[in-house]
């Protein structure tokens, strides 16, 4: 039977072991994307899914969508998806979780594997355009395996689940740091929130009151009004003593003093005949104003 999809058994290796278990292979492909499948292999499961991706890919690059170009790094611990530039891990493909690997004889350029999600334990059939290297990342993951199979054996099975732990050591780092951008995202929103409400809840063409300014010797400079109206406190917060209330009557020349009134002056104040001259006018005085 003429299969389309095989695994390279028959092949040889492409590269050192020391490559793979201690550093990692690296490839640039096009990422189709990914679909659930119902078994974990199969020629016409992935063969399936292929015809899925590369449809809906079609009609993604109708509406003028470019397919993403990704990463690959292959080690002996899985199969890692990035973002080209920013080197941000997309997928993390452990390898005990690869269950089949295959390219596709009849397009040379597409490859594909199946992987069971560590979260929700449904299987998901990667598929990847890479030009013409298919059928050499196909065998670098199979080397991949070889080596870790390897390893188990000579490990008594310990080395893996060590893998496995730190693996989900990764896992949770990486959830972990994607939770703390969003989370910074949302104060960063709800910080702008703030300041656009503050700036609509004010009112316009409020000013703030400003304090009085103050002369070269550091005092607040006089005025009237504000004499009148209100009281200064001084430095140390104190009021300055009141004003002395003067009567209405008593009136004080330019100089401050009161203006002479020999009618108001008491008795002993001048000669004998001076002062009966004034008693005299004084008398008469309160004459006049009694007849007025």
């Amino acid at each position: 039977m003429n299969r389309a999809f095989s695994r390279k058994k028959d092949k040889t290796w492409m590269h050192t072991p020391e490559a793979l278990s201690k550093h990692f292979i690296p490839y640039n492909a096009k990422f189709l994307g990914s679909t659930e499948v119902e078994q974990p292999k199969g020629t016409e499961v992935v063969r399936d899914a292929v015809r899925k991706l590369k449809f809906a890919r079609h009609i993604k690059k109708s509406e003028g969508q470019k397919i993403p170009k990704v990463e690959l790094q292959i080690s002996i611990y899985g199969v890692k998806i990035l973002e080209p530039k920013t080197k941000e891990v997309q997928h993390n493909c452990q390898l005990h979780r690869i269950s089949f690997c295959a390219d596709d004889k009849t397009d040379k350029r597409i490859f594909t594997f199946i992987c069971k999600d560590s979260e929700s334990n449904k299987h998901l059939c990667y598929v990847f355009d890479s030009e013409k290297c298919a059928e050499e990342i196909t065998l670098t993951i199979g080397q991949a395996f070889d080596l870790a199979y390897r390893k188990f054996l000579e490990s008594g099975g310990k080395d893996v689940e060590t893998r496995k732990q730190i693996a989900g050591l990764q896992k949770r780092i990486q959830d972990l740091e994607t939770e703390n951008m969003e989370l910074k995202n949302k104060v960063h929103d709800l910080e702008n929130k703030l300041r656009i409400t503050q700036v609509s809840t004010s009112p316009a063409g409020s000013v703030t009151p400003k304090s009085p300014s103050t002369d070269i010797f550091d005092m607040i400079p006089f005025s009237p009004i504000s004499h009148q109206s209100s009281s200064i406190p001084t430095r140390n917060g104190t009021q300055p003593p009141p004003v002395p209330t003067r009567s209405a009557e008593t009136k004080r020349d330019l100089f401050g003093a009161e203006p002479f009134d020999p009618f108001n002056c008491g008795a002993g104040d001048f000669p004998p005949d001076i002062q009966s001259k004034l008693d005299e006018m004084q008398r008469q005085r309160w004459r006049g104003s009694k007849w007025d």
